[in-house]
């Protein structure tokens, strides 16, 4: 008998759903991402889910520069992979991300991966960002200007029509 309490799941997204956000990431799937298994190997859907959010934060602002010129940062403190379908030789995948949720030093995304080739979502990769200051690796607040940046992103989020595919176990916590 569990003594982990369930939690519901949020229902996934339609694919049109899913697809009617901005595309971050585009390709095929080429023959140095199969496994033994004759599909995609997993870690190549997290490195599509974590890309597509890094795409995000470049555009926020958390690039290079921005660690360089602030000495300021983002950590994945945590992250969530739900594996719902293959990808295999070929085939054409997108990724995209919502931002969910901040607070002065955390930000919760979700990525999903697409298999257009498909029509269906492939994969989910929830995502908890702590904002840290390189020098002391230690968590920071969030300058103004990325606030800004985060805000955006979570009103896109706010204003669709359907939840996000998350857990219900991660977040920002208050």
């Amino acid at each position: 008998m569990s003594t982990t309490p369930a939690v519901a799941q949020v229902p996934l997204p339609t694919y049109a759903q899913a697809a009617s956000l901005p595309s971050l990431v585009d390709g095929h799937v080429p023959e140095d991402f199969i496994d033994a298994n004759g599909h995609m190997n997993i870690r190549h859907h997290i490195d599509l889910g974590a890309t597509a959010a890094d795409i995000v934060c470049h555009e926020i602002g958390v690039d290079d520069d921005y660690r360089s010129r602030r000495r300021l940062g983002v950590f994945t403190a945590e992250h969530h992979l739900r594996y719902l379908g293959e990808l295999r030789l070929g085939d054409r995948f997108t990724a995209h991300t919502r931002v969910l949720d901040r607070s002065v030093t955390v930000a919760h995304l979700v990525s999903l991966v697409l298999d257009r080739t498909r029509e269906q979502v492939a994969c989910v990769m929830e995502i908890v960002l702590v904002h840290v200051d390189m020098g002391t690796r230690r968590p920071a607040p969030f300058p103004v200007d990325v606030i800004e940046g985060l805000d955006r992103w979570i009103a896109a989020s706010v204003a669709l029509p359907w939840p996000a595919p998350v857990i219900g176990r991660m977040g920002v916590r208050r």
